[in-house]
């Protein structure tokens, strides 16, 4: 953390992390390589379908200056404090932004999409838009289950009053005294709230939250969208396991916290280096690419040659094998009687 001067991290950190931790930490690293990545045509035109979704239930936006860092964060507080009441009335909200700490750690999201189901259930939905129009693998999704299972833990906590004031304040070093810009107390007063100071407006989202309606979430839902046609490729229920969630986030949490290296890709997902921007400078895949160089080597060397009693042609018993004129060459071929290779 503090290698990267990082004093709270974003659910979608560790979502990559899940990915590959190599890919990751060299983010931090060689952000120019990251910041290209992220200009890729499949990144901003999801970026621009997320857009205009949100857009979908938010018609009237109101454009408002915001001068401090307090500022900034108090603008998502109000969107949470427009978004509350709409979803206690059985509205679909998107873009609900979520906080607090988990296994000692601060996060933070953006929930994609909350909503009721017919029966009544609180639904929590996360949309991936899709360059290639079919499900994603498995090692994908991998992903997409921890970002709404962390979202879900973080969701839950806030309408339980878990999350606290000093969390926000602490891990974003915000100053609660601080005065809202001008714009910003105009655009408060006409959605009918008293606040002037920072933590005047956080210490009324958080006796919101807490006594609402609201309750934990139900359901988690992933939902998976074609970039070109826009026609939806599929749906995936996500099954919450909270304890086998909670130590994923200890294991990643243990990269953070300085107890472990960073770990990439095994052989096994080494199709995740063909799409990675990193592929000719990382160092572990140099590594690990010597190293089963030198185990291959090793086991051609400790491989033992043909033991075969008899090379000219007789068997254990030491009569002669006798070809057929009709049977097929290959199978006297002397490819089939060389030993194979080790495998590893």
């Amino acid at each position: 953390m503090e290698r990267f001067l990082k004093r709270h991290l974003s659910v979608t950190q560790l979502c990559e992390q899940s990915w590959c931790e190599i890919k990751m930490a060299y983010g931090f690293i060689k952000p120019k390589v990251r910041m290209l990545e992220m200009q890729k045509t499949e990144v901003t035109t999801g970026a621009s379908i997320h857009l205009v979704r949100e857009l979908e239930v938010k018609p009237n936006v109101v454009t408002v200056v915001a001068v401090t860092r307090e500022d900034r964060e108090a603008l998502k507080l109000i969107s949470m404090l427009q978004m509350v009441p709409a979803l206690e009335a059985g509205q679909l909200v998107r873009e609900f932004p979520v906080f607090g700490v988990l296994e000692g750690m601060f996060f933070m999201g953006v929930v994609d999409e909350l909503y009721r189901s017919d029966s009544g259930e609180l639904v929590l939905s996360e949309l991936k838009t899709r360059s290639h129009n079919s499900l994603p693998r498995p090692a994908q999704t991998m992903g997409h289950s921890l970002q709404v299972g962390m979202y879900k833990l973080l969701f839950d906590s806030m309408v339980k009053g878990s999350a606290t004031r000093d969390h926000l304040l602490h891990n974003l070093q915000l100053d609660p005294n601080q005065v809202l810009g001008s714009d910003l107390q105009t655009h408060t007063q006409s959605l009918g709230l008293q606040a002037v100071t920072f933590r005047e407006l956080l210490d009324h989202l958080l006796v919101v939250l807490t006594c609402s309606s609201l309750h934990a979430i139900d359901k988690l839902r992933l939902e998976y969208s074609h970039q070109s046609s826009g026609k939806l490729i599929g749906t995936r229920e996500v099954a919450f396991e909270e304890a086998q969630l909670r130590t994923k986030i200890r294991g990643y949490l243990a990269y953070w916290r300085g107890e472990r290296v960073p770990q990439g890709v095994e052989v096994e997902e080494a199709w995740k280096c063909r799409m990675c921007p990193y592929e000719e400078t990382c160092d572990w895949r140099r590594d690990r690419s010597q190293r089963l160089m030198m185990v291959n080597k090793r086991a051609k060397l400790e491989c033992p040659k043909s033991d075969d009693p008899k090379q000219d042609g007789s068997n254990l018993n030491g009569s002669k094998l006798k070809s057929n004129t009709g049977s097929s060459p290959e199978l006297n071929s002397p490819k089939h009687t060389e030993p194979q290779a080790c495998l590893l």
